[in-house]
């Protein structure tokens, strides 16, 4: 009789410890669930930084300026008239040049720049495809392309690093100061334009 409630007690000991053990296991499993950190991911998407192509509004580039800023119209004359993000750039000493460029800005190119120079919007230069001139020059067009759309209206300079390259000035027909300048490459194709007033619209390099 001693020896079967002593075998009784045995066993009901040996099943008190695995009661105790199961939590425990289930415990220590938890965290290497996969389950949490899915769940963690699918609840924070990927962020990525949009690109905006800058793009003017047809017409609003011309001869006189940029839409409600013309030539000689003030650096926040020309953020207004634009309505989106110019940049923080300021010039390294006061009145130098500098350029206000959209945000953000492409990768491929600089597509539009407004030119500063002296506290006033001098011109701007553009090497993007889709956006046109005034009088319908675009970047990608043939020099023969430009002569028949400007016809007797182009005065044609060598390029000062493009072998076989071109500069082709044209004034504005309505006698005012601007004027439009097309740079072609060695094989005649225009690669980028500016528009604005002189001197800065005959800055080879820009600002540079």
């Amino acid at each position: 009789m001693k020896w079967l409630l002593s075998l009784l007690v045995f066993g009901l000991s040996a099943c008190g410890e695995r009661a105790v053990d199961a939590p425990a296991s289930s415990a220590t499993a938890a965290p290497t669930a996969t389950v949490a950190p899915t769940a963690t991911a699918a609840a924070t998407p990927e962020v990525i930084s949009p690109v905006r192509a800058a793009m003017p509004a047809p017409g609003t580039i011309g001869f006189a300026g940029f839409g409600p800023a013309p030539f000689g119209a003030t650096d926040e004359q020309v953020r207004m008239a634009w309505g989106s993000d110019l940049g923080d750039a300021r010039p390294e000493q006061p009145g130098g040049c500098y350029y206000l460029l959209p945000q953000a800005r492409s990768a491929n190119g600089y597509r539009l720049g407004f030119m500063i120079e002296q506290d006033k919007f001098a011109r701007m230069d553009v090497d993007a495809v889709d956006i046109e001139a005034p009088g319908g020059g675009k970047v990608g067009m043939s020099a023969q392309d430009i002569d028949r759309l400007y016809a007797g209206r182009i005065n044609k300079q060598p390029h000062k690093y493009v072998d076989g390259g071109q500069y082709l000035r044209i004034a504005d027909a309505g006698g005012g100061p601007g004027v439009l300048l097309f740079e072609t490459d060695a094989k005649g194709v225009v690669s980028s334009w500016r528009i604005g007033v002189p001197p800065q619209v005959d800055y080879v390099e820009g600002c540079s």
